[in-house]
């Protein structure tokens, strides 16, 4: 039995399809990557899952046990990291998390024990007296993070936890987290950005307009393609014609262009190469690189959706 199984989930706002029909599963011991852009619907489907937020039709189950029905069932195992972050800026670091850990029902040495420990998995011991107001975006992110590991929970929710940070945070969220699954816990990582679930998760859900469009392992979803390609080509500057004319070449499945980088799914790796090579050559375009790469997450986004995860 998985640790948790969605069934037939569906969330409507008015005429938006927040969440329409989605369905899959968690095992224990998982870190599942919940990918997609902005507006695909991860957040609102995470949001049903930690019971903030009711489901218009369909099942969520906890180790078993309906959490629509049961809401605790689920409730005191779950650390949820949400988006926003969620502190008191005129407390300082460990005032907020005393707040917090009370909040769980902590007390007492067990509070401080858990305090410490946190503190030193999410890496701020030495700024914990300091007023939050004063950390830095990643220091807050690390922070809020550390929030939701006191009361030692088993499954944690994270949803776009490195959104705007240093890359120095960033790097040790993501070490954080790798850590919480060699502990056991099991992991839902939503994220739009695409190396950070590869480097990450176990098993991947792609989600698009409140679908979700591809799911299994990297390895499964990406031989879905059948042998193709990323190739990207990057320009002095934006050149929509030049996209049109790769666009209309046979051996490109699907093509999407950002700023001065154009991105393409095409079939048979040299002869995609050259024909797309010719179409550049003939436009005289400013070419500053060009790179190929077998088929990635982004691949398939790009070839199911017809543009790349962010645009």
């Amino acid at each position: 039995m998985p640790l948790l199984q969605i069934d037939h989930l569906k969330k409507y706002f008015k005429n938006i399809k927040a969440v329409d029909d989605v369905s899959f599963c968690v095992e224990k011991g998982d870190i599942l990557g919940l990918l997609g852009p902005n507006g695909a619907g991860k957040s609102t489907t995470i949001s049903m899952i930690a019971t903030l937020l009711a489901p218009d039709s369909g099942t969520i189950r906890y180790k078993g046990q309906d959490i629509l029905k049961e809401p605790k069932s689920i409730q005191q195992s779950l650390g949820l990291v949400p988006q926003e972050i969620a502190l008191y800026p005129s407390l300082s670091g460990r005032e907020n998390l005393i707040f917090w850990g009370k909040a769980y029902g902590l007390g007492g040495n067990a509070l401080s024990k858990r305090i410490d420990a946190v503190s030193g998995i999410i890496g701020i011991t030495d700024r914990l007296g300091d007023k939050v107001k004063k950390y830095s975006g990643g220091m807050k992110r690390r922070l809020n993070i550390g929030a939701a590991l006191l009361h030692e929970p088993e499954f944690i929710i994270m949803d776009e936890p490195t959104v705007g940070i240093d890359p120095q945070s960033r790097n040790h969220i993501l070490d954080t987290v790798k850590a919480l699954a060699r502990d056991g816990a099991t992991i839902i990582y939503t994220s739009h950005y695409m190396e950070e679930v590869e480097t990450l998760c176990s098993r991947v859900c792609i989600m698009d307009y409140g679908h979700i469009i591809a799911a299994g392992t990297k390895e499964e979803i990406t031989s879905s393609l059948g042998g193709q390609f990323e190739i990207s080509v990057k320009l002095g500057k934006e050149d929509k014609a030049l996209s049109e004319k790769l666009g209309a070449l046979g051996c490109v499945s699907a093509i999407s262009m950002e700023e001065a980088e154009i991105r393409i799914a095409a079939k048979a790796e040299d002869a995609s190469a050259k024909a797309i090579l010719k179409v550049i050559a003939a436009s005289d375009a400013d070419l500053v690189s060009f790179d190929i790469e077998k088929a990635t997450l982004e691949t398939v986004f790009l070839n199911l959706t017809g543009r790349a995860l962010r645009d």
